[in-house]
């Protein structure tokens, strides 16, 4: 097969139409440039993904039917450019729209839709779009019959170990004649996680062999509120093997030849903690970006947690961009505040500092006169947090900088954080980590020099919201809570072990507080935010 195929990763901007058709067509421009035949864009390349309901406001949709008619007058001439919009569903019956590939060709313009709308995790593809019909998705083009697939459309076929699929009775690439397709063609926004690679592959090769073709993979990449499309877009023969592929984390243009490239074989770098860093790095950067904001803070306390997301934050927004603020209390130790100063000295970040003692000391007073509670408890401990969190937030007013929680995901499915204190902030970095992420990541951070004192690193963790305080006192040992996480949050198992019977119990108790904790970052295949919806009130046995 002689064929010259662009993979063009781009980073698209939810509801930006003008600037992600721009992109659109300076990419296409670059692919005609470089010789090739077709150039292919991801999934919902013109819209944005996931648009959620701005699907349901039909001016927005208008906007970018627009935006399509004027692209399309653009667009260079004699190769074929393959994109993703929302298109209206003229029919009288279904939902109102189809999330299409645009194909694009010398003036003429089809559409080819979208047939499985995942409803899982953090997808709701059906509230807004009506499926269509894969039968009808193969196009003649230089002589090459080409199956146009959309995310979703390949993964019916059963995961490794499994004799069906997860989610889908009927896979519907079955319905068509395994020798009608020369070559299959992917649009993707497939989010990142970790180890998602394995999937994504899995699921290609399937298919490709099923077709007996080779097969072309283009994914977005680019942070989107939670999400965090890793790009990483690829090409593989008909035996699956890959022949080409595109960095994660990064727009890029790749140029595969299917016939001149067909026997070679690209080696792809392991996933590790070097991905989970860039992942998170890059959700940061783009949910400031398309934002509008440009700085970003965070309170620095000389603990893990809010040690790792300082790095994270440099690495994304620039040290100059980055504020830490050390807010010491009555229990706060002299040891915290030196690593503070000593992290943010090795980051280039200024460190403002702000002692709420006075301020709790006023506070206390007044609940011993006015309320009459005056023994130490968690009342003050809870004091001290939401003191905090106050000035915290008064700095995101006065600075138009975007406040970063910095609470890991193990402390917040076991309801450990004070809501409206240390739970307060406009974006949760961390809060897919498991605490033994936490401590890897800070390790990887450190492989080069030592950023992050190595004290912070071995200490006990603590809140220091009360004398010699550690979060064992509350807590199982963070390795078991972990593994209780996994089993119980991402797996739903069973409880059985001490921990998961813990856990178990605080997971019900605290449901309210995660409920109005800011978006989480990713990077796990299930984690808090919109991929999981538990009620608040409910008496089940788990």
């Amino acid at each position: 097969m002689t064929m010259k195929i662009a993979l063009a990763q781009i980073n698209s901007h939810v509801g930006h139409f003008e600037a992600n058709a721009e992109k659109i067509l300076v990419f296409s421009k670059q692919a005609k440039e470089q010789g090739a035949d077709i150039v292919v864009f991801p999934e919902a390349t013109l819209f944005g993904y996931h648009p959620m309901d701005l699907l349901g406001r039909p001016t927005v949709v208008q906007a970018e039917l627009i935006a399509l008619r004027k692209i399309c007058r653009k667009l260079p001439k004699n190769i074929l450019v393959l994109f993703g919009a929302f298109t209206l569903n003229r029919r009288r019956v279904g939902k109102p729209y189809f999330n299409s590939a645009v194909a694009f060709h010398n003036g003429r313009m089809r559409f080819f839709n979208k047939t499985l709308l995942p409803t899982y995790d953090v997808f709701d593809d059906a509230r807004h779009i009506e499926p269509g019909d894969v039968t009808r998705n193969i196009i003649s083009f230089k002589g090459q019959k080409i199956l146009i697939t959309i995310c979703e459309d390949i993964w019916a076929w059963p995961m490794v170990g499994q004799k069906r699929s997860s989610y889908y009775d009927e896979n519907p690439l079955r319905r068509i004649h395994r020798g009608a397709v020369d070559l299959i063609l992917n649009l993707s926004a497939s989010p990142f996680f970790q180890n998602k690679w394995p999937h994504r592959l899995a699921m290609t090769r399937a298919t490709a062999r099923y077709f007996k073709s080779p097969m072309v993979y283009v994914n977005m990449v680019g942070g989107q509120d939670e999400l965090i499309f890793d790009g990483g877009s690829f090409a593989i023969n008909e035996k699956g093997t890959v022949i080409a592929h595109c960095p994660h984390f990064r727009e890029d243009l790749q140029i595969v030849d299917l016939k001149s490239d067909r026997q070679k074989k690209v080696k792809i770098a392991k996933q590790g903690i070097e991905s989970l860093n860039n992942a998170l790095v890059l959700g940061v950067r783009d949910f400031l970006r398309k934002t509008g904001l440009e700085r970003a803070h965070f309170g620095l306390s000389g603990g893990i947690d809010s040690a790792v997301v300082a790095c994270i934050a440099v690495e994304a927004l620039g040290a100059k961009n980055v504020t830490a603020l050390a807010l010491p209390g009555p229990f706060s130790s002299a040891e915290s505040f030196d690593y503070a100063t000593k992290l943010a000295k090795n980051l280039g970040i200024e460190l403002k500092t702000m002692t709420i003692e006075s301020e709790y000391a006023a506070f206390a007073d007044a609940l011993k006169k006015q309320l009459g509670i005056e023994q130490f408890g968690l009342v003050h401990e809870n004091l001290q947090a939401r003191i905090r969190g106050t000035l915290l937030m008064a700095y995101a007013n006065a600075k138009s900088s975007l406040l970063l929680n910095t609470t890991n995901k193990s402390e917040l499915a076991a309801g450990y954080g004070t809501l409206y204190g240390d739970l307060c902030g406009g974006l949760s970095v961390i809060g897919d980590l498991l605490k033994r992420d936490v401590y890897q990541l800070a390790k990887y951070l450190n492989c080069e020099r030592e950023v992050i004192p190595t004290g912070i690193i071995e200490r006990a963790p603590t809140a220091e919201l009360r004398p010699n305080q550690r979060d064992t006192d509350t807590l199982p040992p963070y390795d078991q809570l972990d593994e209780s996480v996994v089993r119980l949050v991402e797996n739903s198992l069973a409880a059985k072990s001490s921990s998961d019977k813990f856990l178990i119990s605080a997971l019900v108790k605290s449901e309210f507080k995660r409920w109005q904790s800011p978006p989480i970052l990713k990077v796990r295949a299930h984690s808090f935010g919109q991929g999981r919806r538990m009620p608040i009130a409910n008496a089940a046995v788990f």
